[in-house]
């Protein structure tokens, strides 16, 4: 009676491995199949690599081209420092008040520069051929945060002539001011802080920018053209083809042979 619980005893002893080793298959299948899928992409790419290449040289090249030939924008910038004189006599506030005050009088200063009464001012001092309109599309002011400072940026393809009419710009709004003084015995002002200079380097076009862009555009696009040419070529094999390429499946190979036949028809 003893012999058979032995034999018991080395049979399971024995299945054991193979039911182990059937797991290792398993898991072993799994950790293809997951490289595979990893692989595939990078395949695809490979593949076609050179129309890749060729789509990316193809739109850095248009951009650098278009950059070259459009014309160049030259940019000048002034600063002015707005402030509030008070006549002798006049009632004052605490500190914060007026800091807020001036704060928002810089906003306010800000906006109006850039305003019509300015541009026909500018326009008639320079004698410059165009319109209140088109001036304006020149110019573009902004406040520096938290400061009385106000930047004004005009654009023009001379950099000489960017010059002259930021400078002229900051001229005419120091005179025209007064006339914004909310009273009396308060009197705003604008003093130009920083005159502008000749700018030398262009502000558009980027053509560094504009060329790593298109590099951009140029990778994505050609790696989606690889991409949707390998699923269309991938849909013209037939069932005996892509049998080869992703090896048997009954269920799939079934199914491919009556999609062929259903074309053949």
């Amino acid at each position: 009676m003893g012999k058979p619980r032995d034999d018991l005893r080395h049979s399971s002893d024995v299945e054991q491995p193979t039911v182990n080793g059937r797991r290792n298959t398993a898991s072993m299948g799994a950790e293809d199949k997951y490289i595979v899928s990893l692989s595939s992409p990078l395949r695809v790419i490979l593949s076609w690599r050179r129309v890749i290449v060729l789509l990316t040289f193809l739109l850095v090249g248009i951009s650098v081209g278009s950059s070259l030939v459009q014309t160049p924008t030259y940019e000048a910038s002034i600063r002015i420092l707005v402030g509030e004189e008070r006549a002798s006599g006049a009632p004052g506030g605490d500190l914060q008040s007026v800091v807020l005050g001036l704060q928002q009088l810089t906003q306010t200063v800000a906006e109006d520069i850039k305003s019509r009464p300015v541009a026909d001012a500018v326009i008639q001092r320079l004698s410059l051929p165009m319109t209140a309109e088109g001036f304006l599309n020149h110019v573009s002011v902004e406040q520096v945060p938290r400061t009385q400072l106000v930047e004004v940026h005009y654009s023009d393809p001379s950099p000489e002539r960017a010059q002259q009419v930021a400078n002229a710009i900051g001229e005419v709004y120091s005179e025209q001011v007064s006339e914004l003084s909310p009273s009396a015995n308060n009197t705003i002002t604008a003093t130009v802080r920083e005159e502008a200079w000749v700018p030398v380097e262009p502000v558009s076009p980027n053509i560094v920018l504009n060329s790593v862009l298109a590099l951009i555009a140029g990778l994505m696009l050609g790696i989606g053209v690889a991409f949707l040419a390998e699923y269309v070529n991938n849909g013209r094999l037939s069932a005996g083809e892509r049998k080869q390429v992703g090896g048997t499946n009954p269920a799939r190979d079934k199914k491919m042979e009556i999609e062929d036949e259903a074309v053949k028809r």
